[in-house]
């Protein structure tokens, strides 16, 4: 005969036997993760080593990268300098483009002696531009902080 269990609880009230899982289990996924990582970090320098190519010889040297500028001076008497060689004013752009050849964005120091006329300083500096250098300045000694 039927006997009732006074403390089960109705069907309607009762957990199900087998409850769904509500936790994710990330320990997999991290796993994963780690794995991708790795293989990412051994690949990605492969990537950028590039198609090889057989490049040819050269006979010409590296270039610099630390070029030291070129000084022009002007002494008091109006003589123009290229370094330590004295040139005129109508040579001074072929001698110029033969000393940087095509490297127009040389830089290109300007030195004038106080002494000497503005106008013959400010000539040197226009024959400078007119032949296509951009990078010209003109050289000053600092004043020491005097005003």
């Amino acid at each position: 005969m039927g006997m009732s269990n006074p403390d089960r609880k109705p069907a309607s009230q009762r957990r199900p036997r087998y409850q769904p899982m509500s936790e994710i289990n990330v320990t997999p996924m991290v796993d994963v993760m780690l794995v991708l990582l790795i293989v990412f970090m051994v690949a990605a320098p492969l990537l950028t080593v590039g198609v090889p190519v057989n490049l040819p010889k050269a006979g010409a040297q590296a270039l610099r990268g630390d070029e030291e500028p070129l000084a022009i001076s002007v002494n008091g008497g109006g003589q123009i300098f290229i370094e330590e060689t004295q040139v005129q004013l109508s040579d001074l752009v072929p001698r110029l483009r033969a000393i940087v050849g095509t490297g127009y964005d040389q830089r290109i120091y300007v030195r004038g002696d106080r002494e000497v006329a503005y106008g013959r300083v400010a000539a040197v500096v226009a024959r400078i531009n007119n032949a296509g250098f951009s990078r010209v300045a003109l050289v000053t000694e600092h004043n020491g902080g005097r005003k």
